[in-house]
């Protein structure tokens, strides 16, 4: 007998470019929501509990799923919002395994209500624009798969979940490549080449982020310098230089804090010292350390210097998620996903998960508007300025401001 699968993709983009080109293509797919309105969630504002227990996903997901020696992008916000999807159609022990990774403990009822709330808080505008989206595709096959009401409408509440059926053809596999393409501006043309036939479903999540720097770098603000990357090799590459003012000093890594036009997000650097490796460093990294790291940076004028730099990732999470917590709903004998689907195949069960990134960043990359600098007189000790030149591998997130959360975290182990 064959043992049916359930294909959870999570799919991210950082785009830091100007005038991306926007592709969206229809869907022919047949729509499952046309019958299901969502209903309005309450949600649960963001407290200690989830900030805590969302910055330790964040940052063990992120250690996990990095490659050696290599650059690395990961988003645990498009993560966390498909696995919470799968969870919602999880039961017994997979369900519970699921709660302590996504939640740190939080029953997923609780979670889906952070969860609402702190995506419809996400702000984005023109010039700083934070996009998700969400959606389910199911096998068009009566007498092999039985998809759960209640399970779609639980995601077209929580998380506007767009659903469809379709027959897992060709046409099927242009309708994801295009439903991801229109979602990512463009700059993911996919995310999968074929369908297999034990494949019954897939949930997918797709983020966006596009916006300017809150200061714009000048033409003389850029110039040559050299990057020492992971295996010693000295690259000539373009610097970025900037006045920043906030430092940050966690002890074993300085850095700083750069933000974006409409001061929502920020772009946060943390250059491990030079007696601390960069894997030491990671390896050593929490989410209380990364969220305290964010909310005790000392107010003082930063010299920073930051490389242009552009990359793609892709990673399957299996292994990293396993690790982490979730085995059983990768196994075929021991996940139970029976509030989602049931299939006359076989057990309903996580086939692969799929993350795939993409980021730019450059002098326009985030373009600025305007800043107001206000100039305050003082007696006593002034603040000695800082100086952090990010020449060598570093951490970077993209943060939200209203958290410290990070949306986006890297690293950079080579520019040229």
């Amino acid at each position: 007998m064959k043992i049916s699968k359930i294909l959870v993709a999570a799919l991210l983009l950082a785009s830091f470019a100007a005038n991306m080109a926007s592709c969206a293509s229809s869907v022919q797919a047949a729509d499952l929501m046309k019958d299901i309105s969502p209903k309005q969630a309450n949600g649960k504002p963001a407290d200690d509990a989830f900030i805590g227990s969302m910055a330790e996903f964040s940052v063990e997901l992120f250690k996990k799923s990095i490659t050696d020696k290599k650059n690395s992008l990961v988003s645990p916000l498009s993560a966390m919002l498909a696995l919470a999807m799968t969870a919602n159609g999880a039961e017994s022990e997979t369900l519970t395994q699921m709660e302590k990774l996504l939640g740190g403990g939080i029953a997923l009822s609780e979670l889906n209500e952070y969860l609402y709330r702190y995506i419809k808080g996400l702000q984005s505008e023109s010039k700083s624009k934070l996009g998700v989206a969400n959606s389910i595709w199911f096998r068009d096959e009566k007498d092999r798969l039985r998809v759960e009401s209640d399970f779609l409408q639980k995601n077209a509440d929580y998380y506007n979940a767009a659903a469809y059926k379709s027959a897992f053809d060709v046409q099927t596999v242009k309708d994801i490549n295009n439903w991801v393409k229109s979602n990512t501006d463009g700059m993911i043309d996919k995310i999968i080449d074929e369908i297999n036939d034990s494949a019954m479903l897939y949930l997918i999540n797709a983020v966006v982020f596009d916006a300017e720097w809150q200061i714009v770098y000048y033409k003389e603000n850029v110039r040559k310098g050299d990057f020492t990357d992971i295996n010693g090799k000295t690259q000539n590459v373009d610097f970025m230089h900037s006045n920043e003012f906030q430092y940050i000093d966690d002890g074993k890594a300085t850095g700083f804090i750069k933000p974006y036009y409409g001061n929502h997000y920020s772009f946060a650097a943390l250059l491990p010292g030079d007696d601390v490796s960069i894997e030491s460093y990671i390896e050593s990294l929490t989410g209380t350390d990364f969220i305290n790291a964010i909310k005790n940076a000392e107010n003082t004028t930063v010299y920073a210097s930051m490389p242009k730099f552009e990359y793609e990732y892709e990673i399957q999470m299996n292994d990293a998620l396993k690790i982490l917590g979730i085995p059983d709903a990768f196994e075929a004998n021991k996940a139970n996903f029976k509030k989602m689907a049931t299939s006359s195949d076989g057990n309903i069960y996580i086939g692969e998960v799929l993350h795939k990134t993409y980021i730019s960043v450059d002098e326009l990359g985030t373009k600025a508007g305007a800043v107001t600098s206000v100039m305050m007189n003082a007696g006593g000790m002034p603040l000695e300025p800082k100086t952090v030149r990010l020449d060598r591998p570093f951490v970077y997130a993209i943060i939200d401001n209203a958290t410290n959360l990070p949306v986006f975290i890297g690293t950079v182990m080579t520019v040229g």
